[in-house]
C-alpha cells in the first residue's frame, strides 16, 4: 500500500511538472490574435515596432491599393519602411472591427481616420502552429 501511495504521488508530481513545463516556453501565450493585432496597430499608428517582426509571418504579403494600381511588398520591405518612420505617431483615430473569426483564420479591419481620408487595413491573422501571425495586410484609402 505504501508503494502504491508513493507511485501515485510521483505520478501526480510528474503530471504537474509536465503541465508546468508545457507553458514554460518563451513567448508561448504571447502570440495570440489580440497580441498580433495590438502589435500591428501600435506599429502603424504609434510607430512602436517592438515585437512586430515576431507577429508577422516571414512570408507575409502587404498590398496597398493606390487609385487603380496595386503595390505589393514583402515583410522585409515593410519592416525597412517602418524603421524609417519609427516612433512617429500618426494624427488619426483608430478603430478595429472583426470581419471573420474562426479557429484557423481571423480578418480584422483596422480603420485609421485622418482629417481628410480613411485608411482601411484588412489584416489577416492565421494560426500558424507557432502562434497567431499576420500573413496578409490589404490597405485601401477612402
Amino acid at each position: 500500500m505504501k508503494a502504491l501511495k508513493q507511485f501515485i504521488s510521483l505520478l501526480i508530481l510528474f503530471i504537474v511538472c509536465g503541465v508546468a513545463k508545457a507553458t514554460d516556453k518563451p513567448g508561448e501565450g504571447m502570440f495570440t490574435k489580440t497580441h498580433a493585432i495590438n502589435t500591428y496597430v501600435d506599429a502603424m499608428v504609434r510607430g512602436r515596432l517592438d515585437g512586430l517582426t515576431d507577429v508577422v509571418d516571414p512570408d507575409a504579403k502587404f498590398t496597398i491599393l493606390q487609385g487603380k494600381r496595386l503595390v505589393s511588398c514583402t515583410k522585409k520591405q515593410m519592416m525597412d519602411f517602418l524603421e524609417k518612420i519609427k516612433n512617429v505617431e500618426e494624427d488619426c483615430t483608430t478603430s478595429t472591427s472583426l470581419v471573420e473569426n474562426n479557429t484557423e483564420l481571423v480578418v480584422v479591419k483596422v480603420d485609421m481616420q485622418f482629417k481628410t481620408f480613411v485608411r482601411s487595413n484588412y489584416v489577416t491573422i492565421a494560426n500558424t502552429g507557432n502562434g497567431w501571425k499576420i500573413i496578409n495586410v490589404y490597405s485601401v484609402f477612402n
